[in-house]
């Protein structure tokens, strides 16, 4: 069974984001400041205890998370799936605007999505090695 972790352990780096709109869409994202964390590898990101994949996009104005989905394969081609982020802020009734936190459990791995004071606990799952994740990356295309 996998340790957990409190988002308030000092292992646990926390980094402001805000709800913005973005896109053609306008449908609601998670902003983070340019350098907070490592973009474009797909990473899993947790929210009320579940497990979701995402991937941080930096962009001319930071860094954005556009959508979690449910498994890496669906996150990847982003296609009529259902955005579990949308989900998630819409059921956390965190609207446009609101700050949330980040955590990063493990950088470039596993993050947090919570809303600013509330504490949690994460599995801290810990990342693959690396020649692993290669073949995974290999198999999935």
């Amino acid at each position: 069974m996998a340790d957990r972790v409190a988002s308030d352990n000092p292992s646990v780096t926390t980094h402001d984001a805000r709800v913005v709109r973005a896109g053609g869409t306008r449908r609601p994202c998670v902003r983070l400041p340019a350098d907070a964390v490592p973009t474009d590898d797909y990473v899993r990101v947790v929210c009320d205890g579940r497990e979701y994949h995402g991937r941080f996009v930096a962009d001319s104005e930071g860094i954005v998370l556009r959508g979690l989905y449910d498994n890496r394969r669906i996150a990847r081609e982003d296609r009529d799936a259902p955005n579990r982020l949308v989900e998630w802020l819409a059921s956390a009734d965190v609207e446009i605007g609101r700050m949330i936190a980040c955590d990063e459990i493990e950088s470039g791995f596993l993050y947090g999505l919570r809303k600013p004071g509330e504490r949690v606990f994460y599995d801290a799952t810990e990342s693959p090695d690396s020649s692993l994740a290669d073949i995974a990356r290999n198999l999935d295309g």
